[in-house]
């Protein structure tokens, strides 16, 4: 029975066994020890096609800044972990995250920034599972980590990458009247990674062209965002859409310009003021100084004779005088 099963699970490991031993079919008592030489290849074989290594979870891993990420690595097959070296680290190895060695956690080897901030979950040791949780997130924990296994006979590294997210703030539309051109509509918000989506969007909730849009970045690595829209015909509503595209999430905020702009006339209007007030009064200072001339030119013309012989000169002169004047 044992030799059938031996046959049916791989039929040229047998016939490789059947050629180093062509007694194994003989009835005698040899057949005992054929069936164990069988058994012990066959487990050798197993074993030898199980060979052990890392793995990490699949998937996309996303944490949010100030909150919690779980990076998890384990053995496969499953296999004691507790007498292993594990250690997490970045880059080339040079920047340590967390280190256990011997049975217990190494502090003070650990890269300063992840100091009192990470946590080495070992409960599933047993069964080659680890887990390095690091609180409180930032931007500067984006990217890609190393989680690495080693012993005596046994070293092997897998890698998985980080993903950090950051919901901004809640976005803030300004609207500044222009007296020839319309409306410029101004969306500003800030405090996103990475750099988000942004976009206007209609009542119809249809994508409208933006004039421009800009961004920068603080220390922090945060965006902030900036985008325009020149109107010339008042439309029933606007929404500024930004949009994080890790996370999905997204804050809209919309602006009805039919109300906006009464609200926005008081704030050109003492522009438009100063503007008239300036143009009249240059415009009373040209009738003061054409009255002006005129009172002199009036006496001076009644004063002077016709039969003078500059005459003429002394009227085209008054009379450039106030053309010059008046323009």
């Amino acid at each position: 029975m044992l030799e059938q099963v031996c046959c049916k699970q791989n039929t040229e490991i047998f016939q490789v066994i059947l050629s180093l031993y062509p007694d194994i079919m003989e009835p005698a008592s040899s057949n005992f020890s054929g069936y164990c030489v069988c058994f012990l290849f066959l487990q050798v074989i197993t074993s030898t096609s199980e060979k052990l290594m890392v793995t990490v979870p699949m998937g996309h891993l996303v944490a949010r800044v100030g909150g919690q990420a779980a990076l998890s690595c384990q053995l496969f097959p499953p296999r004691n972990a507790e007498h292993m070296e594990v250690r997490w680290f970045r880059g080339d190895n040079s920047t340590l995250v967390h280190l256990y060695r011997g049975g217990h956690e190494v502090n003070g080897e650990a890269a300063p920034e992840y100091v009192n901030r990470t946590e080495f979950v070992k409960e599933a040791m047993g069964e080659g599972k680890v887990t390095l949780r690091i609180h409180n997130v930032s931007i500067s924990d984006d990217g890609l980590y190393w989680c690495s296994f080693k012993d005596a006979n046994f070293s092997d590294t897998a890698r998985l990458n980080l993903s950090v997210a950051a919901l901004g703030w809640e976005t803030q539309i300004s609207v500044q009247v222009l007296i020839n051109d319309g409306l410029l509509v101004q969306c500003d918000s800030g405090g996103w990674f990475p750099q988000p989506q942004m976009e206007w969007r209609d009542s119809r909730g249809e994508v409208v062209p933006h004039s421009s849009k800009s961004y920068s970045q603080d220390g922090a690595r945060q965006f902030h965002m900036k985008m325009t829209l020149l109107l010339r015909n008042l439309s029933d509503r606007i929404m500024c859409y930004v949009c994080n595209p890790l996370t999905g999430e997204e804050k809209r905020t919309s602006i009805i310009l039919a109300e906006c702009v009464p609200r926005c006339l008081p704030r050109c209007l003492p522009r438009c003021l100063d503007m008239l007030n300036s143009m009249c009064a240059q415009f009373l200072l040209c009738i003061i100084c054409s009255a002006t001339l005129l009172i002199v030119y009036v006496p001076f013309r009644t004063r002077v004779s016709i039969s003078d012989p500059f005459f003429s000169l002394y009227n085209s002169w008054m009379k450039d005088i106030v053309i010059v004047a008046l323009f």
